[in-house]
């Protein structure tokens, strides 16, 4: 006789043990396989995309053929998972923060607002107030965890609106640099913002926000009768990696009563080492910070976070109170973390990032961001030693740009073929100031010493 009383999806215990070590396996292959796999696969894409494409069967189907199926898709596209994914500032995919998801996933704890799970909302709280005070922000700070940064610097972009500009904001004006992230532009205009704004200020020959530029925008806007309310300084540029003069942008700020907002996606984690507190100072007199876990702490992608100074005031530009609702939560320490975002329905983070944390330690991080800064300076050095390159500048974190010395366009794309051809390596290509340069973004929990000194083979190889 069937089992009334249980779901029929719960599979019995004996099953569900069966079915986890299926996975098991799957994922530990996958992970022993990421050393010697290539970086990238597109070889006969179209059948798998076309057999990918069916609708799900009305009745159910093997396990076993199911996992196949999605490890094979997988494998499919270039791999960020890869200690030689060198392209993009990637996401490493920790396996405790993957075993914190499957945690996550199965006790399935609403955590939107407080009362619903208390001691899950504290475990997450405590990593944000950890956060908070490692960017030396004050009591009253608030973090909150996000899909991404994109959705961290919307929640700036927006707080930053209502707290310097109230509901008339259509003459408001907000500064980045020439190298700022895509994501400022997207934000400001899904807040409702002219597209007409946002003001692009020049950097300088270090591809870093020019200072004076920006103050000087900042009263020519002014004296035309706009209202200047928000400036987004980079620490770490998608081009060159390049770090804004925080502190220098935050005594604009302060003098012209702009909200500053640091977009630290990429190179906020390296604020744990020493040699990244110096090259960061100033971050910690910003009203509000982008930080991407599923960067700089290896974590899985869909791992954001932001950081604000004024908890109120970020909650003040997201709050929106229905009697459905349980009570808003007083409690600072216990925060509705719906009340500073604009999600409502919302997945369990914390436990993927509290969970490595206390597994692996913080000096555990601490290290490998140490080792990711010594390889892009053992990088930069390689490569200017290489004739035909040109490397012109120093890393400020764990990204170098360079590109075929006299070379066109053609050249450098040329180059990065030949390079990403050995499926040892992969590296990427962005335009700066309209001229093409590769770029080597060291930051996957994988790439050690042994495949950078590959790669720098790899790469002088393809020069010859």
């Amino acid at each position: 006789m069937p089992d009334l009383t249980r779901s029929p999806f719960d599979p019995s215990s004996a099953q569900m043990q069966s079915m986890g070590q299926a996975v098991l396996d799957l994922v530990t292959r996958f992970v022993d396989d990421r050393y010697s796999a290539p970086t990238s696969d597109y070889g006969d894409l179209a059948p798998m995309l076309a057999a990918l494409s069916a609708a799900p069967p009305d009745s159910g189907s093997d396990l076993a053929g199911l996992l196949a199926t999605v490890r094979a898709a997988a494998d499919k596209g270039f791999d960020p998972a890869n200690p030689g994914f060198v392209a993009y500032i990637p996401g490493g995919g920790l396996y405790a923060a993957a075993l914190g998801d499957f945690l996550a996933c199965v006790l399935n704890r609403y955590t939107g607002v407080a009362q619903p799970a208390p001691a899950l909302v504290q475990l997450e709280a405590s990593v944000l107030r950890w956060l908070c005070d490692t960017f030396g922000l004050p009591t009253g700070s608030q973090g909150v965890l996000t899909p991404g940064g994109s959705m961290s610097t919307l929640s700036a972009v927006v707080a930053a609106r209502v707290d310097r500009l109230g509901e008339a904001f259509s003459t408001g004006t907000l500064y980045v640099s020439d190298e700022v992230h895509h994501s400022v532009a997207k934000s400001a205009q899904i807040a409702g913002l002219p597209r007409a704004a946002l003001r692009v200020v020049p950097t300088d020959a270090a591809r870093r926000m020019d200072v004076e530029a920006l103050r000087d925008m900042v009263h020519a806007d002014r004296a035309a009768g706009a209202a200047p309310f928000l400036v987004v300084a980079s620490a770490g540029t998608v081009g060159t990696g390049a770090v804004d003069p925080l502190a220098d942008i935050a005594a604009v700020a302060a003098d012209e009563d702009l909200w500053l907002h640091v977009d630290a996606a990429y190179g906020g984690f390296f604020q744990l080492t020493q040699r990244g507190r110096t090259m960061l100072q100033g971050i910690e007199l910003a009203d509000s910070i982008t930080l991407d876990p599923h960067k700089g702490l290896f974590l899985p992608y869909g791992t954001g976070c932001l950081l604000a100074r004024d908890g109120a005031a970020l909650r003040r530009a997201h709050e929106v109170h229905a009697d459905y609702l349980p009570p808003p939560s007083e409690d600072a320490g216990l925060p509705d973390f719906s009340s500073y975002t604009p999600e409502l329905t919302r997945d369990f983070r914390g436990l993927r990032l509290w969970l490595p944390l206390h597994l692996h330690g913080v000096h555990a991080f601490v290290d490998a961001l140490d080792e990711k800064l010594d390889l892009a300076r053992e990088v930069y050095d390689a490569l200017r030693e290489i004739p035909s390159l040109e490397v012109p500048w120093p890393p400020d974190l764990s990204l170098v740009a360079f590109r075929p010395r006299d070379g066109s366009d053609a050249d450098a794309q040329q180059l990065l073929d030949r390079i990403n051809g050995t499926g040892r390596i992969w590296l990427s290509a962005a335009p700066v100031r309209g001229t093409l340069y590769l770029r080597v973004c060291i930051l996957s929990h994988r790439t050690r010493p042994d495949r950078i000194n590959e790669a720098l083979d790899v790469i002088r190889a393809a020069c010859s």
